[in-house]
């Protein structure tokens, strides 16, 4: 049995196609099937250690980017786009795997261009509550389509649609709170803010965050992933801010987190302020913490505003929008939140009824069944 992953380029996409790879795995073993060999056919292998560790294969196709604004890039990546369905038609064909299963972006174009000329059935999922044009290009050949908000329904065929939501790595599914105090150097009889950046406008919010903590700082810890790309930059603004701060002590800015601590940070956490990335929502409801989100602008980001109103309509979230952004703003949300009991036990019961813990298995039974019926 063959299986090919594929979607692209950051996290949100990757790590969810891991999980359900993982489950896989799982799947077969429990039903004493042949070990499955699973692709993962992008651009770029993200996290090539990874891959590796999962004894997942990567294969590197050639995909062009569709940008929604005016660049030359458009004329060059029209030609990177042709030549990228050429050589993934050859490629699918000498895989000739039982399924394809992605969560989309430009990456899996090519790759569900081949699987409907060589008829290999697709499984698509929906990780934001817009599908994307990759997914809204293939569905009408999908065999199933699972969407991750219920939103996404109203774009895509009612009969092959189910409500599974976002795929999550089972080590990152459950907070620690045992040792997140000590671990992470945190007070414990304050309350603990976990403020989680972006990679595209992340500036915008980390600027927000910074000027806030003064404030912040007297009442609370705050733990702020920043990002690798913004880290030196901000840590440098918020060294100068906080210079003569009495409880500077309080702050702890990360430009990456792994999974233990990312596990600590969310055990400790008493409210969470992040970017309404997919997986991030679908992460932050699995941990059942009240949250902000702030979503990237829709005219960087066609999916975060819609993702966060959706999860905001759960009674799980404050949305903010990047527009309205301010340090007076944030900190008068993160305190209403944390000074009303009735507030954050709304939030947790809206988080619990939009998160779905089992969608990675769920998803890899669908693919495993699909592939069964495939190789017959």
């Amino acid at each position: 049995m063959k299986i090919v992953l594929t979607g692209g380029g950051t996290g949100g996409h990757f790590y969810p196609l891991i999980a359900v790879a993982d489950h896989i795995f799982d799947g077969a073993e429990k039903q004493k099937l042949l070990k499955p060999e699973i692709y993962y056919l992008a651009d770029k292998p993200y996290d090539a250690q990874l891959l590796h560790r999962k004894e997942i294969k990567f294969e590197k196709i050639h995909a062009g980017k569709l940008r929604r604004y005016f660049s030359i890039k458009n004329i060059f990546d029209a030609f990177k786009t042709l030549y990228g369905l050429i050589t993934t038609f050859f490629l699918m064909f000498k895989l000739y795997p039982d399924v394809v299963f992605t969560n989309g972006s430009y990456v899996a174009v090519p790759v569900l261009f081949a699987a409907k000329l060589l008829r290999i059935p697709i499984f698509l999922h929906v990780s934001d509550a817009i599908p994307s044009r990759a997914i809204l290009t293939a569905h009408k050949k999908a065999k199933k389509i699972s969407i991750a908000f219920p939103d996404a329904a109203e774009y895509l065929p009612k009969d092959k649609i189910a409500h599974i939501g976002n795929p999550i790595r089972d080590e990152i599914m459950r907070p620690l709170t045992n040792g997140a105090h000590e671990f992470l150097e945190l007070e414990y009889q304050i309350p603990t803010i976990f403020i989680i950046g972006g990679s595209s406008g992340a500036q915008v919010m980390n600027d927000a965050v910074v000027d806030a903590l003064p404030k912040l700082l007297l009442k609370y810890n705050v733990i702020h992933q920043i990002g690798k790309k913004n880290y030196a930059e901000t840590k440098g603004r918020a060294d100068v801010v906080l210079y003569d701060h009495p409880f500077k002590g309080r702050y702890k800015p990360y430009a990456y987190l792994d999974v233990l601590a990312i596990r600590m940070s969310a055990g400790a956490a008493d409210v969470i302020v992040s970017r309404a990335g997919a997986g991030s929502i679908s992460e932050i409801a699995q941990w059942q913490k009240p949250s902000v989100v702030i979503p990237i602008p829709e005219s960087i980001s066609r999916d975060q505003e819609k993702n966060a109103f959706s999860y905001a309509r759960y009674g799980a979230t404050v949305v903010m929008k990047q527009a309205n952004l301010s340090a007076n703003l944030l900190i008068s949300e993160v305190e209403r939140i944390l000074t009303n009991d009735k507030v954050r036990e709304d939030m947790v019961e809206g988080a619990r009824d939009f998160s779905r813990p089992d969608a990675a298995a769920r998803i890899a039974d669908e693919i495993l069944e699909i592939a069964l019926k495939h190789e017959k």
